[in-house]
């Protein structure tokens, strides 16, 4: 399996997992509110955060935008949907604060005008999000700009996920393994398919998580998961429909934590004797060989 490399991380068996907090729509469309959440990525120690992008005309019906649902931007969900979204200017100001930072960003863009305005940015690599997989002109405009590219499965069936990578090829490829409910139940997590993946498409897997808790993903990890990928929100309770399968900040910084312990326990798969154990062997075993 080739490794692939987003910015000056590589990706791939062996390799040091990627960390990514997704923020995605969780900023509320507050520029203070995203760049806070920047802040708190950094300091939880993870290595790239993730956005959503969206044209909104180009996305939803005239009928869907129209549909009645009370929120803090009006009574509409073309109110919701257009208050949520960040333009140019806030875009300027997270590209400076995640280089301050010393964290990586890109997005996840649901359409071709979308992906046009983030990679004015020079984005390290595009997030194909689960609802976008079976759109094969979408994967082409992305594929058409060169950038690494990973790719959520979530609510799709296996001959879905084989034409989109028939499409896209394994090139610069992730795939990353989901299930697209919020939050997700345990039940269905389904974490033995990370290892399913990996033999039938030869590409670095990864998981992107929306299940309440810590410890699925970090066994996601000891399964094989090459990236990591779970929602950030300063408090579960805010507003918002990610909220509640966000991860807060200090339990971020526990996950990065214990990703870290798995790396390091995982070792490399060669029987050895340590220098730690021969103390124990000298006492203890009674029949030496």
């Amino acid at each position: 399996m080739r490794a692939v490399t987003i910015g000056r991380h590589r990706i791939g068996p062996g390799e040091r997992v990627l960390i990514v907090a997704e923020i995605g729509i969780n900023h509320n469309g507050s520029l203070d509110l995203a760049l806070r959440l920047v802040r708190a990525a950094a300091a939880a120690g993870c290595h790239a955060v993730k956005f959503q992008k969206r044209t909104i005309d180009a996305v939803y019906s005239v009928e869907e935008l129209a549909r009645p649902r009370p929120t803090p931007f009006g009574m509409t969900n073309g109110d919701l949907k257009r208050g949520l979204e960040l333009g140019w200017a806030e875009y300027t100001a997270i590209d400076a604060a995640c280089r301050d930072a010393g964290l990586m960003w890109f997005a996840s863009c649901w359409d071709h005008a979308s992906v046009d305005f983030i990679a004015r940015f020079d984005p390290p690599c595009f997030k194909i999000a689960s609802p976008c997989l079976t759109d094969h002109d979408l994967l082409r405009h992305h594929r058409r700009l060169g950038k690494p590219l990973l790719l959520s499965t979530g609510m799709s069936t296996l001959e879905q996920i084989d034409a989109a990578v028939d499409v896209l090829g394994t090139e610069a490829l992730v795939l990353m393994h989901c299930t697209s409910s919020y939050p997700s139940a345990v039940d269905e997590l389904n974490l033995r398919l990370i290892g399913e993946l990996a033999q039938r498409y030869n590409v670095p897997i990864g998981y992107s998580g929306h299940e309440v808790g810590l410890s699925t993903t970090v066994a996601a990890v000891a399964l094989g998961a090459a990236v990591i990928e779970r929602h950030l929100t300063l408090d579960r309770a805010m507003w918002g429909s990610d909220q509640a399968a966000s991860v807060e900040p200090d339990g971020f910084a526990k996950l990065v934590k214990y990703v870290n312990a798995v790396e390091r326990a995982l070792g490399d798969g060669v029987k050895r004797v340590y220098d730690s154990e021969v103390a124990a062997m000298q006492k203890l075993r009674r029949v030496p060989r």
